[in-house]
C-alpha cells in the first residue's frame, strides 16, 4: 500500500466520497465518463487506496472491507507502537526526576525561580509526586474559575492516593461560587480547608521538603525552595496560620458573626492605616466594590458623610475607649 495521510481522508470524507456513491450507484462507469475525467485526484485517490478497479475500459467499486485492512490495520500498528514508546519515555522521566529529588540542591543553589508556563509544568508534576502532605495558603486574588478546575482535578487525585492536603483561604473566598465548588468537591474527598481574615501570600509546601512562594520580581513567576531550613521556616507560619484559621465547611451562625466581625475590624484597620482603596481591596481578598460596600457600613454605622468625618469619630471613639488607634 502506497503511503497514505490525513489528506488522503479528508478527500474519502469529501468529493471522493461521493465519487466513490455515485460509482457504486450506477454499477459502475465507463473510463471516458465526465464523472471520472471531471475529477481526477479524486479519482487517483480511490485508485491509490483500492476503492477504485479499472478494467476493460470501466471503472468499478471495490468492497471498502476489503481496502480497509490494508490502511487501519498499519495506522492501529503504529498508534500501538508510539503509545509503548511514549509509555517507556514517561517511565524514563520519572527515573530522572526520582534522581533528580535525591540531589539536595540544583545548579542554581537552594532556590530556583521558574517562569510561566515552565512553572505551571512543574507544580503539576510536584503535586502529582505528592506522597504525603500538600499545604497551600491561597489568597482569593487570582483564583478563575478555569484554575480552579485545573486545581481540583490535581487535588482529588492526590487525596485519592492517600495524600493529605490543607488549604487556607482569605475569609472573602466564602461568597466566591467556583471556590465554595471546589471546597465541597475536596472537602467531600477528606481534605480540610479553613479560611483568615488577613492577607498572605500564595504558598505550596509538598511533604515539607520542597516549598513554592512568588517572586518579588513578576506575577508569573515563582521561587523553589528546597532548603530544609527555610522549608521548615515556611510551615511554621502555615501552621500557626492555621490554628488561628476557621473551618470552612462550618457556616453556624456564630461561624458567620465572627468571620464578619473580623472582615469588618479589616476593613477598619485598612482605612486607618491609610490604604488606598484598591491596595485594602486586595489585601482583604474582594472586589473594590466589595470594600466600597464595607466603607459605607462604616460611614453609616458613626454617622459620617465623609472619609474624614469617618477617621475623626473612629480616632474619637479609640480615644474614649483608650486604644492605641
Amino acid at each position: 500500500m502506497a503511503q497514505i495521510d490525513r489528506e488522503h481522508l479528508h478527500l474519502v470524507e469529501g468529493p471522493a466520497g461521493e465519487l466513490f456513491a455515485e460509482v457504486a450507484a450506477r454499477g459502475g462507469v465507463p473510463a471516458d465518463d465526465p464523472l471520472i475525467t471531471a475529477d481526477p485526484t479524486s479519482t487517483t485517490v480511490l485508485m491509490k487506496l483500492g476503492l477504485l478497479h479499472e478494467e476493460a475500459g470501466r471503472y468499478d467499486v471495490v468492497d471498502p472491507q476489503m481496502a480497509q485492512g490494508a490502511i487501519v490495520t498499519p495506522l492501529s500498528q503504529r498508534a500501538t507502537e508510539a503509545i509503548g514508546e511514549a509509555s517507556s519515555w514517561a517511565e524514563a522521566f520519572a527515573q530522572l526526576t526520582r534522581a533528580y529529588r535525591r540531589y539536595p540542591r540544583t545548579a542554581d543553589g537552594p532556590m530556583t525561580e521558574l517562569h510561566g508556563e515552565q512553572l505551571n509544568v512543574f507544580l503539576e508534576q510536584l503535586v502529582n509526586g505528592a506522597r504525603d502532605e500538600v499545604l497551600t495558603a491561597q489568597p482569593q486574588v487570582g483564583r478563575t474559575a478555569a484554575s480552579l478546575r485545573d486545581a481540583s482535578a490535581r487535588d482529588l487525585a492526590a487525596l485519592q492516593r492517600g495524600v493529605r492536603l490543607r488549604t487556607i483561604y482569605q475569609h472573602a473566598a466564602r461568597r466566591a461560587r467556583f471556590t465554595r465548588q471546589y471546597v465541597d468537591r475536596v472537602t467531600a474527598e477528606g481534605a480540610e480547608v479553613r479560611t483568615l481574615d488577613e492577607f498572605f501570600n500564595r504558598l505550596i509546601v509538598v511533604d515539607r521538603r520542597v516549598a513554592l512562594i512568588p517572586s518579588a520580581k513578576e506575577r508569573t513567576t515563582a521561587v523553589v525552595i528546597r532548603d530544609a531550613n527555610l522549608v521548615a521556616y515556611l510551615v511554621d507560619i502555615f501552621e500557626r496560620n492555621w490554628d488561628r484559621g476557621k473551618p470552612f465547611t462550618q457556616t453556624t451562625a456564630a461561624i458567620a458573626s465572627a468571620i464578619a466581625g473580623e472582615q469588618r475590624a479589616m476593613a477598619t484597620r485598612m482605612l486607618i492605616e491609610g490604604h488606598p482603596d484598591s491596595a485594602s481591596a486586595k489585601r482583604m481578598g474582594v472586589s473594590d466594590r466589595t470594600y466600597a460596600a464595607y466603607l459605607a457600613d462604616l460611614k453609616r454605622d458613626y454617622d459620617a458623610q465623609t472619609r474624614f468625618q469617618l477617621g475623626y469619630r473612629m480616632g474619637l471613639e479609640a480615644a474614649q475607649d483608650g486604644t492605641d488607634s
